[in-house]
C-alpha cells in the first residue's frame, strides 16, 4: 500500500510540471513556471481529499508522508540552484533585484514587528 503513496506523488508531480509548462506558455515564458509548487499543492489537496473520503489507508498515507517529506527539500534545492544560476548568468539586474527583494522583506518584517509591540506592557507570563 505504501507504493500507492508513491503513485499519488508521481501523478501530482507530473500534473504539476504539465500545468507549470502550460502556465509558462500562457505568459510567454519558455520555461516551467511554478510546476513544483503546483505539484506540492496538488499533493496536499489530494491527500486531504482522499483522507476526507476515507479512501486513504494508513499505509498509503505513510507513503505520501515519506515521499512528500523527501520531495520538498530535494526539488526545492534543485529549483533554487537553477534560479541562482539563471540570476548569475542573467546579469547584474537580476542580482540587484534579488538583493533588493531580500532587503525590502527584512525591513518590512522589522517594521511589522515594531507595530505589534507595546513598549509599556511586559510580556505575559508563561503558563
Amino acid at each position: 500500500m505504501i507504493i500507492y503513496g508513491t503513485a499519488i506523488l508521481a501523478a501530482c508531480h507530473l500534473l504539476g510540471l504539465y500545468l507549470g509548462d502550460l502556465l509558462g506558455a500562457a505568459i510567454g515564458a519558455k520555461a516551467n513556471v511554478g510546476g513544483v509548487g503546483i505539484a506540492m499543492i496538488l499533493l496536499i489537496f489530494s491527500r486531504l481529499y482522499l483522507q476526507k473520503k476515507g479512501w486513504m489507508p494508513k499505509e498509503t498515507e505513510l507513503g505520501v508522508t515519506f515521499w512528500g517529506a523527501m520531495y520538498i527539500p530535494v526539488v526545492v534545492a534543485m529549483a533554487a540552484t537553477q534560479n541562482v544560476v539563471a540570476a548569475v548568468t542573467g546579469g547584474p539586474v537580476a542580482i540587484l533585484a534579488a538583493v533588493l527583494a531580500v532587503a525590502c522583506c527584512a525591513g518590512l518584517i522589522a517594521f511589522i514587528n515594531r507595530l505589534g509591540r507595546d513598549k509599556d506592557q511586559p510580556l505575559p507570563p508563561l503558563k
